[in-house]
């Protein structure tokens, strides 16, 4: 990020090693670094999208992601929305409850110039709570049990769309988080959908998307893949090679 000019980046896409919970090659980085020279390069209606979570030390966990976050407020980001990521994953825990989620984080550098919003099924908890109390009635009234379950569809058609809600929920694992196989190399990848789906949300095309972690390089791919341009830093030149032929295959689709 020295070489790069003041207000050069649209979009940050990252994840970075967090808590030594993986060896990233012998790795580290000096966080409060990272995060001043991401300030000074991302661009006025900027977003950082900082994806952390917490480890669990001597029964305690560190809280990092919360002191990462308010440092990022203190060097001048905004919080513009702390989302979630939740895992179709969990990893097991012997003396609390199930741990399933990390922190996305969303720095704004004033007001965010893009938003796209996704949407979801306005009427998607209430369908299955509609369809759970027509069943009841069916069994005292099959007679009328056609006719519940028309209003009941026609109802849904009218309203079907929402804005998304800040909890976004992906599968993860062997052709879930990626069909690459190549990209498992790689210790932690993101699934390409959650790169996605931010890549669309916070910026436009022909906007530039940075990752200062690349790792397995998920962010630069679904950059291209949404037309976007893209600049990544990594450190490991195992990581690199991995990063150069999903790439490859990506521009090859």
């Amino acid at each position: 990020m020295s070489r790069m000019p003041d207000e050069f980046i649209d979009l940050t896409v990252t994840s970075p090693p967090y808590d030594n919970l993986r060896t990233y090659n012998g790795y580290s980085f000096d966080f409060e670094s990272i995060a001043k020279e991401l300030y000074r390069v991302t661009k006025e209606g900027g977003v950082v999208v900082w994806i952390v979570g917490d480890a669990t030390i001597n029964g305690s966990e560190s809280g990092t992601s919360f002191r990462q976050a308010l440092y990022f407020k203190e060097i001048g980001f905004n919080l513009h929305d702390t989302m979630i990521y939740n895992r179709n994953a969990r990893f097991p825990e012997n003396v609390r409850y199930y741990q399933e989620f990390e922190y996305m984080f969303v720095f704004s550098k004033g007001k965010p110039k893009a938003f796209n919003a996704l949407t979801q099924r306005k009427t998607e908890e209430t369908i299955r709570d509609l369809k759970r109390r027509s069943n009841q009635k069916t069994k005292v009234r099959n007679d009328n049990k056609k006719v519940i379950q028309n209003r009941f569809t026609e109802k849904s058609k009218d309203n079907e769309l929402r804005v998304k809600s800040n909890i976004w929920t992906y599968s993860v694992g062997g052709g879930k988080t990626s069909k690459d196989k190549i990209a498992f190399k790689h210790p932690a990848i993101f699934p390409e959908q959650l790169a996605n789906d931010h890549i669309i949300s916070w910026s436009n095309e022909s906007d530039l998307v940075y990752d200062p972690f690349m790792g397995s390089g998920t962010t630069a791919k679904m950059a291209i893949a949404n037309n976007r341009n893209w600049i990544g830093s990594e450190i490991s030149s195992e990581y690199c090679d991995i990063i150069h032929e999903r790439i490859k295959q990506t521009k090859l689709l």
